[in-house]
């Protein structure tokens, strides 16, 4: 297998390709799982009689804690086996989305994302120093592009699936299905994932809770923490509140909205490995600038629409994740550079923690700017978008500051 430290390859092997797909596969049933929410938030608001700012509270709660088991886990993410440590958190992620399936009332759904969280908020840290540990820095672009594939895959097969099994049945059947899926993934993770543990030859701390601490205080990192928290505001805030925001506001009836999905995923389905692609050729900081202000464009127009046809919707939807990906996937390649790795573990969680603590804290924050009006529709919806391109305007300085820094190192490094 070929590591960080190897002389970087031109061509991806074999095993290389599994086990991109793979974790791929556990970014999408991971994203889905909070992805679904949104969709689905226009019928569960009327089915369990829940206002705005306890359907926020509901998206929230997974982010909460996602963010508190980061935190707990950071300590001793770079102690094991990150196999072992993934399928133990997958697992429990899984039982989580079939609670969420069986849920009966607020009380119950909101207690499965709260479990849900405290397993699948790890994940993608996880996913993320397996990446880092097997591949090089010139290639994790690629490799970032095509695990953020999993995020248009849940849009051109989840969501619009999701949103099929809720209308022909009810909102549970594709919490179901999505944990009789996962399970599947899995399984063939477990029978044929090699154990990664190159880490484990590294010296270490014996105590966990200095290992967290050296991690947290340190001064380097800080400013990809920061950074982080920012770019999750965007997400956060608009997405919980999407689907209820175009059929209320847009005139999109529930019939055509899986449409606004799929299409928008078929598109960026391929959008992200070419960014990938972009940000090894043409440079991170480049890309991720070119994103930035390709959101900030895109989310005033999309906070601001009236009622418009749904490929006016469609085309605003697809160029807005054009932006989005723009910015995620080379943010993500440039910041694994940042940590040791005997703390790749860690700093992961902590950066995973504070995503979901600051994407909760967001999604609550804006469950209390939004408000439905006695027409039916959101009102100040706008006013979340001018939070967004402030926290976006905010982020591009941070991240233009971490390239400096990598730089810097990097020069200092190559005598």
């Amino acid at each position: 297998m070929t590591t960080a430290t190897a002389a970087p390859p031109s061509q991806f092997s074999r095993y290389q390709k599994f086990v991109v797909g793979m974790l791929a596969f556990l970014q999408f049933a991971v994203i889905l799982d909070f992805m679904l929410m949104s969709p689905l938030g226009a019928v569960i608001m009327p089915a369990m009689k829940i206002a705005p700012s306890q359907f926020g509270l509901v998206v929230s709660a997974y982010a909460f804690s996602a963010g508190i088991s980061g935190l707990l886990t950071a300590g001793f993410a770079d102690r094991f086996d990150r196999k072992r440590l993934l399928l133990f958190f997958y697992a429990g992620f899984i039982i989580g989305t079939l609670w969420c399936g069986l849920a009966q009332s607020f009380e119950s759904l909101l207690a499965a994302r709260i479990a849900t969280g405290l397993f699948g908020g790890v994940i993608g840290s996880i996913v993320l120093a397996i990446s880092t540990d097997l591949f090089p820095l010139s290639m994790r672009g690629r490799v970032m592009g095509m695990i953020q594939t999993a995020f248009a895959a849940s849009q051109v097969l989840g969501i619009p699936i999701g949103l099929y099994l809720s209308n022909r049945w009810n909102w549970h059947v594709p919490f179901l299905a999505m944990a009789g899926l996962g399970a599947v993934g899995g399984l063939v993770v477990m029978w044929k994932m090699q154990p990664v543990a190159e880490h484990l030859k590294m010296p270490s701390e014996h105590s966990a809770w200095m290992h967290l601490f050296h991690t947290v205080t340190e001064s380097r990192y800080l400013m990809a923490f920061a950074t982080t928290a920012l770019l999750m505001t965007g997400g956060f805030m608009l997405m919980p509140f999407s689907s209820a925001y175009l059929v209320a506001n847009l005139g999109i009836d529930l019939h055509h909205l899986p449409s606004v999905y799929l299409i928008t995923g078929l598109f960026t389905i391929f959008i992200g490995p070419t960014i990938g692609k972009a940000a090894d050729k043409v440079g991170k900081f480049r890309v991720f600038m070119f994103g930035t202000g390709l959101s900030i464009v895109m989310v005033l127009i999309y906070t601001h629409l009236g009622r418009v046809t749904l490929p006016v919707v469609i085309l605003v939807n697809v160029v807005l994740f054009v932006g989005i990906f723009s910015r995620m996937i080379p943010f993500q390649a440039l910041v694994s550079s940042v940590p040791a790795a005997n703390q790749r573990g860690s700093f992961n969680a902590i950066s995973a923690s504070i995503q979901q603590l600051s994407g909760g804290l967001a999604s609550v924050v804006a469950g209390h700017i939004v408000a439905i009006g006695s027409d039916g529709q959101l009102q100040n919806f706008d006013v979340v978008g001018y939070v967004v391109v402030g926290t976006s305007l905010v982020a591009l300085a941070l991240v233009w500051r971490l390239n400096r820094g990598i730089q810097r190192r990097a020069a200092t490094a190559a005598p």
